[in-house]
């Protein structure tokens, strides 16, 4: 397993990001487990979750199946570099979301509880808060940081300007700041190289790229299909809203003689601005079939058919759209 720093910061984070969402609704606790010991056995040391994965079974159950993970002690905590978030809704109060210094609070004690640990390594911003002023949001992260109860900050689903902005008032703090951001990129998805990436790289932030594969469609979806596994109707639709480029996708992978889902992790560990990509397993075997990607050299060759197949916006902005 290679390790990288997470963006400016001096910590060191495994090349793929063990992401939790499927634990609890899809995965059972037991295999939870399963997959973050193996996942440890492979070297992956970067684990990432949120307060609200898992809501729909109950309030905070994916970072309660984390903590009781964490109990079966042999060092599984201190091998973590663990990463939550806060943001969504954890209540029915009109104080029980968002970024306000109170929510950020109730929040943190709240995970801390759950993942049973005195700190969380990285405590991400899930989405830009417009409602709450910056000095108000970073009194409050600062001091948790001052309590030793979060390490470092990142953010999720921001814009170019709010990283920009986010630092900018951090810096006036004398404060670190972000040193990460988790943003939507993949294949069929590349907006965030328009503005979020060049700021990212400008500021030394972090990307960690969620839902790597699109949501299982960079995952040899026609060929799934063809095994007559069922698929949601939406998943259907967008499915035959890009077949030709799934077919030719699927065909480059077949040619190279490597699976699809190799391929669309390959490449984004093949962008100078990733950090690591997060990968959802919902089984031991997806887990382990992720970690071939790390093996993998994309030729010149295949990275502009990938360019062909999925273009990107053009590049950075402003030159994308204008000169």
């Amino acid at each position: 397993m290679e390790y990288v720093r997470l963006g400016r910061s001096g910590l060191k984070v495994s090349r793929l990001c063990l992401g939790s969402m499927n634990f609890g609704p899809q995965t059972t606790e037991d295999d939870s487990f399963k997959i973050m010991d193996q996942a440890l056995e492979l070297g992956i040391n970067f684990f990432d979750t949120a307060n609200v994965y898992g809501r729909k079974l109950g309030e905070g159950v994916t970072e309660a199946i984390i903590g009781r993970w964490f109990t079966q002690g042999n060092g599984r905590r201190e091998k973590v570099i663990l990463a939550s978030k806060v943001f969504g809704r954890m209540g029915d109060g009109p104080n029980d979301r968002r970024l306000s210094a109170h929510h950020i609070r109730s929040s943190c004690e709240a995970s801390l509880r759950r993942l049973q640990t005195d700190h969380i390594d990285l405590y991400q911003m899930h989405h830009i808060d417009r409602e709450t002023p910056w000095e108000e949001i970073w009194q409050a992260l600062e001091l948790l940081v001052q309590q030793g109860k979060v390490l470092y900050i990142g953010s999720s689903n921001f814009a170019g300007w709010n990283i920009a902005q986010a630092q900018s008032y951090a810096a006036q703090r004398h404060f670190l700041g972000l040193i990460s951001e988790q943003s939507l990129y993949n294949l069929t998805s590349r907006l965030v190289e328009l503005e979020v990436l060049p700021a990212c790289r400008a500021l030394g932030i972090g990307m960690l790229p969620w839902s790597p594969l699109a949501g299982g469609l960079l995952g040899g979806i026609l060929d799934k299909q063809h095994q007559n596994r069922r698929n949601s109707e939406s998943i259907i639709e967008t499915v035959e809203k890009h077949r030709g480029q799934l077919e030719a996708y699927e065909a480059l992978c077949a040619e190279i003689s490597e699976q699809p889902a190799t391929i669309a992790l390959a490449w984004l560990l093949s962008r100078p601005s990733v950090t690591a990509p997060i990968i959802g397993p919902r089984t031991q075997s997806q887990l382990e079939n992720s970690i071939r990607a790390l093996e993998v050299t994309l030729s010149n060759e295949v990275l502009d058919r990938l360019e062909n197949i999925w273009p990107g916006p053009g590049g950075e902005a402003p030159e994308a759209y204008a000169w």
